[in-house]
């Protein structure tokens, strides 16, 4: 290896992209594969989860000697350094069901920063790709980058919830948002799959994307292909994100500045009441 490991990043993205192909056949088999590591309240993993981590990220490490942080079996600290981040599969109900919204997300991070961002979405045969300075790759076609947006003529992603939940952003925070956001938009989508909201956030389909969950596996993709496609990433008090932010705030310019000023109205009137 060179002395330094994102020297090239192109080629880094090359490889990885290989990699992740080679794992599309196994990914596609393997739909509909039940629970088979309970990790939490309404959180699992499948055993392709498992076979697919360790598979990809030996191949990371072997062909790059870059090691990897995965979902499932963790590995180096974030913060400092250079690493991948990889979730073999995003949207695991979604895929243990058989539904087709579930994808594969790898990002390289230097030093807490994604560099790359690497969303495959096998069943949908979509592939989306970039270094941090664009363009965005659609199956390696290059798309424009985000134009200036208005809120009322978006599409939003919206994170799953459950309303009775607590913890770090509560359940009826997450509720009391769609209300207003419902207004102000009228098209709010759900998709169960952080990657995929974050990269069809990137491609320009949805005009943004708010994210409650903290997890860089989930989020460190998604967030370079938005940057990359020329978009605004925060989170959901308006701090620019890092690889410890506890949320995430993206979309295009323009729908991003409405859509915090809506949360940042939100957060205000419930911390008066």
């Amino acid at each position: 290896m060179a002395a330094d490991p994102i020297a090239d990043l192109p080629s880094l993205l090359a490889t990885a992209s290989d990699i992740l192909d080679d794992a599309i056949p196994r990914f596609i088999e393997g739909v509909g594969a039940p629970s088979a590591v309970t990790k939490g309240r309404n959180d699992f993993a499948t055993e392709l989860d498992l076979e697919l981590e360790r598979t990809i990220s030996g191949q990371l490490e072997h062909r790059t000697g870059l090691q990897v942080h995965g979902e499932e079996f963790g590995g180096p600290q974030l913060t400092s350094g250079t690493a991948w981040v990889l979730d073999p599969i995003d949207g695991t109900f979604n895929y243990s069901q058989g539904h087709p919204l579930a994808g594969m997300l790898l990002a390289l991070v230097h030093e807490g920063v994604p560099l790359l961002g690497l969303t495959w979405l096998p069943i949908l045969g979509q592939r989306y790709a970039a270094t941090v300075d664009g363009p965005v790759l659609l199956n390696d076609e290059p798309l424009p980058p985000l134009p200036q947006g208005k809120l009322a003529e978006a599409m939003i992603g919206f994170g799953a919830f459950n309303v009775d939940s607590d913890g770090r952003i509560p359940g009826r925070f997450r509720f009391d948002l769609l209300g207003p956001l419902s207004s102000l938009s009228s098209r709010v989508r759900m998709h169960g799959s952080t990657g995929i909201d974050l990269a069809f956030t990137a491609a320009g389909i949805l005009g943004g994307a708010i994210v409650f969950g903290h997890h860089p596996w989930d989020n460190a993709a998604g967030v370079a292909l938005v940057r990359a496609a020329g978009g605004v990433v925060t989170d959901l008090a308006g701090e620019p994100w890092t690889i410890t932010s506890g949320s995430v705030l993206a979309a295009a310019p323009g729908v991003h500045e409405e859509l915090l000023e809506m949360i940042c109205t939100v957060s205000e009137t419930e911390s008066e009441g």
